[in-house]
């Protein structure tokens, strides 16, 4: 039985391999390896491609989110203790880097059919010390931006972007990565723009804060063995930056093959006791980092997938607020969330699979026998 892993990043990186091996070659033989021209020519090409001033490259995407937030601390819009209003239903990195800020986590639930954070939770847990709102653009899908800036303004706090898993998607013809004040990157190699290891970046338009995180990813570095920071080492590298800009150069293309698989898989899944994912509005276009659907009886569902030959996952399987790490929060109720890490479940999708294995998810989801 041929059998379709839930992702295969040998094949998604087979068909530009030669031009990845050639940009890898580039950087060895110019004998440069950090903070060179590779890394600044992918940060003008990705803040144009966001739409954005500035973007500073990073080691990955928690070393994002957290140099936004020291650059805020740093410029005197944030200080230790401050709150920071962050989705639980989302990839603990985002809780770590809060917490790695000394600033305090305050978790919100998700809206059920985006799976995204509720803008009415958020309102409904801001005090006197919530200073932020991180927004996680969760699976791909924007978050309800337009409300949630709404909210920030209203009560004059920060939004901050959590767009790891949505480069390329957009609302109302503006792409993740522009509509904050700062937003957060991680190239992770599964991403749909992925590195070959760990790489970030952080985007925005306030030159200031720009400024700022170029410093603290670089030891608080203002010159050469002068700190006027307590910095970190986070910076993205000549080859990861090198191999990054030559798959910027499809991820339009391979956003949209994502989109045709999972309008296949909307159209076409037909199973009563599975919920899908909604196709978002025209003013909001999901790139599909992962395509989740839902059932009470996932477990059966997933055993009879992999009986099959296809490999799914669960993103993610416990809310941040039940994690023993936070095991502080772990008293806190937050219904839909914990209503679906029980039913939540990853199906395959990216660019290279082909109509024969889409067509067997399909027939194979649809001929469950839920029992």
């Amino acid at each position: 039985m041929k059998k379709i892993p839930c992702f295969d990043l040998k094949r998604e990186n087979l068909k530009y391999a030669d031009k990845l091996k050639e940009a890898a070659c580039r950087v060895i033989d110019s004998g440069w390896f950090i903070l060179g021209e590779e890394k600044n020519d992918f940060e003008q090409r990705f803040a144009s491609y966001c739409g954005v001033e500035y973007c500073v490259g990073t080691g990955n995407g928690l070393d994002s989110i957290r140099l936004i937030l020291e650059g805020y601390k740093l410029l005197g819009k944030l200080q230790e203790g401050d709150e920071v209003i962050i989705p639980t239903n989302t990839f603990i990195a985002t809780a770590l880097a809060v917490s790695a800020a000394r600033l305090e986590p305050v978790f919100a639930d998700i809206d059920a059919d985006t799976f995204n954070i509720s803008p009415q939770s958020v309102e409904s847990l801001i005090t006197k010390k919530t200073k932020a709102v991180v927004a996680v653009h969760l699976y791909g899908c924007v978050a309800a931006i337009g409300e949630l800036n709404r909210i920030c303004k209203t009560y004059d706090i920060l939004l901050i972007e959590d767009a790891a898993q949505a480069h390329g998607a957009e609302l109302n013809g503006k792409k993740a990565g522009s509509l904050s004040h700062a937003a957060a990157f991680s190239f992770y190699p599964i991403k749909n723009l992925g590195a070959l290891g760990d790489a970030g970046a952080i985007t925005t338009n306030d030159k200031e804060l720009r400024d700022c995180i170029a410093k603290l990813s670089n030891y608080g570095e203002e010159t050469k063995y002068t700190h006027i920071h307590k910095g970190l080492n986070s910076r993205l590298d000549e080859i990861q930056a090198a191999l990054l800009a030559v798959k910027l150069n499809y991820l339009d293309e391979e956003n949209s093959l994502r989109k045709d698989i999972a309008r296949n898989y909307i159209d076409n899944i037909k199973h009563k006791a599975i919920i899908l994912p909604s196709f978002p509005a025209a003013e909001r276009q999901h790139v599909f980092h992962q395509f989740v659907i839902r059932s009470d009886n996932r477990e059966s569902l997933q055993k009879h997938l992999a009986k099959n030959g296809i490999t799914t996952q669960v993103h993610y399987p416990t809310p941040i607020h039940k994690q023993a790490a936070y095991q502080e929060y772990n008293n806190m109720n937050l219904p839909v969330s914990e209503e679906i890490q029980s039913e939540i479940l990853s199906i395959p999708i990216y660019p290279s699979l082909t109509q024969d294995e889409t067509t067997k998810i399909v027939y194979t989801i649809n001929t469950w026998k839920n029992r």
